[in-house]
């Protein structure tokens, strides 16, 4: 009968007389069915045996009075961890935070009152963390919970570098001039005598959102890499900070940009020669030979391949040119052996060979996407209209109208034509090595236009999606 009734004090009345009646299981389920949560944990957890269930019970319902309850049960058995959940779900701060200290049980506390506690629990966190030996880092982290940002900083500069991240995130939440100092001395070495690796100089100016310092530190440090012979690294390092410089709405510097492509040209040399495109490979060799003071690591290999892909692609009068540059006392001893013969016959041969080569050299003329005066195919500014030409990341050379299209992942522009067979060949996009669908590439009705658009936007500062390109299939 009294499962069709709905009135929640009948079924009150009714569990009040099972109780007395010590049928405490049809109590508990008249009490639930009076929706008295309160007195069904109470039921578990002195007659029932069934604890587990109580604590799901004021999980779920978040009840006050139950979790005090559950606090109280917990703190006679023992369950320590337990007691300070239902303390602080019991609005009972003081009491669970007292209970973790006398009980050793800090890291429970701090990890049960998460991210939703308050300035003052955080602070208390912090306050405890500060006097126990070996945990300065915790006692930052609550204090920057709690907005105390000095002190935070203070004690991840203590820990050292295994926090230098979270100091960053600070001094970026701060905004604060002497912070901002202090954590650069910090990592420049004023501090401990120890210089900390720029990749955090770096970090630090983007958190402060200062992009023209976090660029220009970016350069240093890809120039760096580069010097040391990583490549891959700098490349990486230079278009990271391009594309994250372009997320917030900011154009890369020109140093930026002209490493990126320097870097770029010598990473495409590879897949070029893979697909046997030797003239594409030897001017992408040769733009890097005549920067070649960049590559100190591998001066001699990057000539030698420079001489090796021009005799390739036809270009004796290049390849005269950097043999010959070869024979210098400097490179010659470390020249490999398996080319020092070819190339020494290269320069042995007749000055009238070469200079009647010097046609063969000349590079093919490509229009200007703005406005369409011809010049060199490698030679990204116009002599006419002063614009940079956009160069493609699959060649290297000037992008081409007809053939334009953009890598669907970093959306770098490219020759479509030869991305679909570097993408063919390798999957990868050879700019930001990501892999690729086939199906994804396409080319762009009207290129310029969007060009255009996205400078201005880049130019005016303007945090906007970048604009939908026009394709065609």
């Amino acid at each position: 009968l009294m499962a069709k009734i709905n009135t929640p004090k009948l079924h009150v009345q009714y569990a009040r007389a099972k109780e007395a009646e010590g049928k405490y299981d049809e109590a508990a389920v008249a009490y639930e069915m009076a929706k008295d949560t309160d007195s069904v944990v109470r039921l578990l957890l002195r007659y029932l045996n069934n604890p587990q269930k109580a604590f799901a019970l004021v999980r779920r319902t978040r009840s006050t009075e139950g979790a005090l309850m559950v606090a109280k049960f917990c703190q006679s058995s023992g369950d320590f961890p337990a007691a300070i959940e239902f303390l602080l779900m019991a609005r009972r701060q003081d009491e669970a935070f007292e209970l973790a200290q006398v009980h050793e049980a800090m890291d429970t506390y701090a990890l049960i009152v998460g991210q939703s506690g308050q300035p003052e629990d955080y602070e208390k966190l912090a306050t405890y963390y500060e006097r126990k030996p070996g945990s300065e880092a915790q006692a930052g982290e609550n204090y920057e919970k709690c907005g105390k940002y000095q002190q935070a900083l203070r004690l991840y500069l203590k820990v050292g570098v295994a926090k230098i991240d979270a100091a960053i995130n600070v001094v970026g939440r701060a905004n604060n001039d002497i912070l901002t100092n202090q954590l650069v001395d910090f990592l420049m070495g004023e501090t401990d005598g120890i210089q900390k690796d720029h990749n955090y100089l770096f970090r630090l100016h983007m958190a402060l959102q200062q992009f023209e310092q976090a660029a220009h530190t970016a350069v240093l440090i890809a120039r760096q890499e580069q010097e040391m012979g990583n490549y891959k690294v700098a490349h990486a390092q230079l278009f990271d900070t391009f594309k994250e410089l372009e997320s917030q709405g900011k154009r890369a510097p020109t140093e930026l940009n002209r490493q990126l492509l320097l870097l770029h040209s010598y990473v495409l040399v590879k897949t070029l020669v893979k697909l046997n495109d030797h003239a594409a490979a030897a001017r992408m060799l040769t733009r890097v030979a005549k920067n070649i003071s960049r590559f100190p690591r591998h001066i001699v290999p990057i000539l030698t391949s420079t001489v090796i892909e021009c005799q390739r692609a036809g270009f004796k009068k290049t390849a005269f040119d950097y043999a010959s540059m070869l024979m210098r006392p400097e490179y010659r001893k470390t020249i490999s052996e398996q080319y020092k013969r070819k190339i020494e016959n290269i320069v042995r041969k007749p000055e009238k060979e070469v200079v009647e080569s010097d046609a063969k050299d000349e590079e093919v003329a490509c229009p200007c996407p703005f406005c369409n005066t011809p010049g060199s195919e490698t030679d990204l500014e116009c002599d006419s209209c002063k614009n940079v030409i956009p160069y493609c990341i699959a060649t290297g050379k000037r992008m081409v109208v007809s053939d334009w299209a953009q890598c669907p992942s970093c959306r770098f522009p490219c020759r479509a034509s030869v991305f679909v067979k570097i993408i063919t060949l390798e999957r990868n996009c050879p700019m930001c090595n990501q892999q690729i669908v086939l199906s994804q590439i396409h080319k762009m009705a009207d290129p310029i236009t969007a060009l255009k658009q996205q400078q201005a936007l880049l130019q005016n500062n303007q945090r906007e999606p970048e604009p939908e390109l026009d394709r065609e299939e």
